[in-house]
């Protein structure tokens, strides 16, 4: 990031602009989350990571955003652009709502800088319950943290008033239920280890200004991140060799998702073969099988054992075409493009699945008890004459690749060097391997998913992608962030909640996602 900003500064770019488009950034992300105006409270160090937040807030204020600016520090201390921002903010002054935090200074223009410098810190937290006022955080509308305390660079263990700062903004998002943004990374967190400093700041939202850094993905720094958006500076070019780790957000996914012709027509987007489902296990059948509808498949094909034929037949989308079969060895005959394999089918025809998973010429998703029955028998994976996606969840990949005390990401590289597979690795930073390809993070999603179903709606996404000509590693990537994203807007946009999401509001919301990556 540092030899990029000077890079760009040596074309003669300016510090300031970087900055204007930084803050832009960053406000566009609170509203993609939180589109309803509510009261932002902005936390500013005295570095260029203020300057970015105090620019977010004034194009937060424009559209109708409440503003308060707490400074960390006296304002004398702070950077010339820094100070310039805040002349920017008092032109117009933020309303500033009912009681303020100890020692307010007001100046003409009625904006208040409450100064936390001055104040220790079990002074500062005894005011809880005056902070705390309906009038103060505005009930009924949301209430956002602007984390610009410091910036990439600076490293733990924090110092006053810096900790003070910290620990107030988590007493707020604790308490009062505000949504934390962090910008570019939570203070107190490092960014090139992930290592977080005990009173580090715990954001819900960490816009990263530029590209991601390394800390932002690592395992121990999930829960101090939360969702990671990417802010990107056209000014700023990434260095000039193969990437290792790369995340998938908009911009590195956008050119995947294709223009369909006006010509176009069913047999061009792919015939998706589903294998899953078993008695007691119908609702993976059908979550799978609209997964691959909605991801924009040509053609879904559902086959089915004969003793649930019936039951499927009624209950599947009439978009797809339900098949009863005898034996799972007789699809090796069918003209399926790809298959996804596995969610709900149980072991009891455990050879008969391994022969389709080795023997299967086509592209083939493979999921839930397709991975257990792999897991019994894992050399299969290098006899299979067809590529494989494998998209296990944490336990299925303990039983598939027993790899202790190593980080997620060197257990999915570890993996994909020994068998020539794709690995889609799911969790709350999913993570996409393949052998000689950039480890990819997924960046969308949020809590709410963990509940049954999220997984089956997943494997027909990345069939259906798979089939419209994608890679296996980019409809792997794709998908996840397409579900993750789904899942997003029909909690930020639709009402829906972390408790209430279900696997059908995913469904449901995979169009808004994908028009999202088109815009």
């Amino acid at each position: 990031m540092r030899a990029a900003e000077e890079a760009a500064f040596a074309r003669g770019v300016e510090v300031e602009a970087l900055m204007d488009k930084a803050g832009a950034g960053v406000a566009q992300s609170v509203c993609k989350f939180l589109p309803d105006p509510g009261k932002c409270i902005v936390f500013t160090g005295k570095g260029h990571n203020a300057g970015d937040a105090l620019v977010a807030a004034q194009c937060l204020r424009r559209l109708g955003w409440r503003i308060e600016v707490w400074l960390s520090f006296k304002e004398a201390d702070c950077s010339e652009l820094v100070r310039k921002k805040l002349e920017s903010l008092r032109r117009r002054p933020p309303e500033i709502l009912g009681a303020t935090l100890s020692r307010p200074s007001r100046n003409d223009f009625g904006f208040t800088l409450v100064e936390l410098w001055a104040e220790a810190a079990d002074q500062l937290l005894t005011a809880q319950d005056t902070i705390a006022s309906e009038a103060y955080l505005g009930r009924g509308s949301p209430v956002v943290i602007l984390d610009g305390l410091l910036g990439l660079g600076a490293k733990p263990p924090l110092r006053d008033p810096i900790r003070t700062a910290c620990c107030y903004i988590n007493q707020l998002r604790e308490k009062e239920g505000a949504y934390v943004f962090a910008v570019d990374l939570p203070t107190g967190l490092d960014g090139d280890s992930g290592k977080a400093d005990r009173d580090c700041v715990i954001a819900d939202f960490t816009v990263t200004i530029g590209f991601a850094k390394p800390g932002l993905v690592a395992d121990g720094a999930l829960n101090f991140v939360g969702r990671l958006e990417v802010a990107p500076l056209d000014e700023l070019r990434p260095p000039e060799k193969k990437e290792k780790e790369t995340v998938a957000c908009v911009p590195a996914l956008r050119h995947l998702l294709r223009r369909r012709k006006f010509s176009a027509y069913k047999n061009q987007f792919g015939r998706i073969g589903v294998v899953a489902g078993s008695k007691g296990f119908i609702g993976a059948t059908l979550m799978t099988t609209q997964g691959a509808l909605r991801a924009g498949a040509g053609l879904v094909e559902v086959f089915v054992p004969e003793e649930i034929y019936e039951i499927v037949a009624a209950s599947a989308p009439m978009e797809a075409m339900v098949k009863p079969l005898q034996s799972y060895r007789d699809l090796l005959k069918e003209k399926a493009e790809v298959w996804a394999l596995g969610p709900g089918l149980g072991k009891s025809r455990a050879a008969e699945i391994l022969e389709l998973i080795e023997k299967a010429k086509q592209p083939m998703v493979v999921d839930a008890d397709g991975l257990n029955i792999l897991a019994d028998k894992i050399s299969a994976l290098r006899r299979c004459k067809g590529e494989r996606l494998l998209t296990p969840h944490p336990g299925e990949m303990k039983r598939l690749f027993s790899d202790k005390k190593v980080t997620r990401a060197k257990t999915a590289t570890r993996f994909c060097n020994r068998f020539p597979v794709t690995l889609l690795l799911k969790g709350s930073r999913t993570i996409v391997a393949e052998r000689d390809r950039p480890l990819s993070y997924n960046t969308t999603g949020n809590p709410g998913m963990a509940s049954g179903g999220m997984g089956d709606v997943l494997t027909g996404v990345c069939a259906g992608l798979a089939g419209q000509g994608l890679s296996l590693y980019d409809a792997a990537r794709l998908g996840a962030w397409l579900c993750g994203r789904a899942a997003e807007i029909a909690i930020f946009c639709e009402g829906a909640s972390e408790e209430s999401l279900l696997a059908r509001d995913v469904l449901d919301h995979l169009g808004s996602a994908f028009n999202e990556l088109r815009t």
